[in-house]
């Protein structure tokens, strides 16, 4: 049974449970609304029944974020057209997506500022860095199309900023952006300055991407110190400036392991699909890893 196997879907059979009782009920009432927005050619209850009911749309899905299997594969597996499938992700994902990150069974963090509240209010030390997904190069003649040309790679890519808290669990994932935004303009279009400046007092550890957030938050983003001396170092400082270097990278670290949990789902090791259809895939995913991640810590701590 392909629930009973979390390497198949990445999640344990408990917490797809959860999800079918809890996306279920909204993906039934969008659909009926759809249906009731357009005139009727038919009676109520007539026409073409669904082939595939939720609970195998959802594990359709989930496949797909968990191991990019293509449409093709999807409906040879489960028995049905290919529109099919692609019907059913385009109308799961997004559901999956708004459902936010889980931090514990009760507290749901949708947006930038929930999360700076949530890290003010529990006095947890957050993580932020950006992560960058190859996606298709935008075909010849398209408007504006080196904006997907990462400057640091030189592929075409997205770029979403992750926040985690000191232990690597996701709490949050922005949207994403062509991959040619630096990180610091990237965090200040998100708000990130405003949040922080206005909002409670937190630590946030940053990588040299975010030089120049500390100043403009009160100190509240900290990031690598300043190498003082470009030439002929005295060795004293040289010391004391990889002592502090380590010690903020050993600190910061858990982010890259939070990043590395949500590209084993190969949705976002290289998304060969539409960009458009990025935000919601990368938002779904981190809302998927982290719920996983709270059961887990849960279950933990119960034994």
């Amino acid at each position: 049974m392909i629930v009973s196997n979390r390497r198949i879907t990445g999640l344990t059979g408990d917490v797809i449970a959860e999800l079918v009782a809890e996306v279920g009920p909204l993906w039934h009432e969008r659909h009926q609304a759809k249906l009731a927005s357009r005139p009727r050619k038919r009676a109520v209850g007539g026409g073409p029944k669904h082939q595939l009911v939720f609970v195998d749309r959802l594990l359709a899905t989930l496949v797909h974020l968990r191991h990019g299997a293509t449409h093709d594969v999807l409906a040879c597996w489960f028995r049905v057209d290919r529109s099919t499938i692609t019907r059913s992700i385009g109308e799961v994902r997004p559901l999956l997506a708004e459902r936010g990150c889980t931090v514990s069974p009760d507290v749901r963090l949708r947006t930038l500022a929930e999360v700076v509240e949530h890290l003010g209010t529990s006095g947890t030390t957050g993580i932020i860095d950006g992560t960058e997904i190859r996606v298709r190069r935008p075909a010849v003649g398209r408007k504006e199309r080196d904006k997907f040309i990462s400057g640091k790679n030189k592929q075409n890519a997205v770029k979403s900023m992750v926040v985690t808290d000191s232990g690597g669990r996701v709490l949050w994932c922005s949207p994403a952006q062509p991959a040619s935004c630096a990180d610091i303009t990237h965090a200040r279009q998100l708000g990130l300055v405003t949040l922080l400046s206005d909002g409670p007092a937190v630590e946030i550890l940053a990588d040299a991407g975010y030089q120049g957030l500390g100043a403009q938050t009160g100190g509240r983003v900290v990031t690598p110190p300043h190498r003082k001396f470009k030439k002929n170092a005295p060795d004293w400082y040289e010391e004391m400036y990889e002592r502090q270097r380590k010690a903020h990278s050993s600190r910061r670290i858990r982010v890259e392991h939070g990043i590395a949990h949500l590209k084993n789902w190969r949705a976002l090791a290289r998304h060969l699909g539409r960009r458009e259809h990025m935000s919601d895939t990368v938002q779904a995913i981190a809302s998927l890893l982290s719920h996983q991640q709270t059961t887990d810590l849960h279950s933990t701590r119960q034994t």
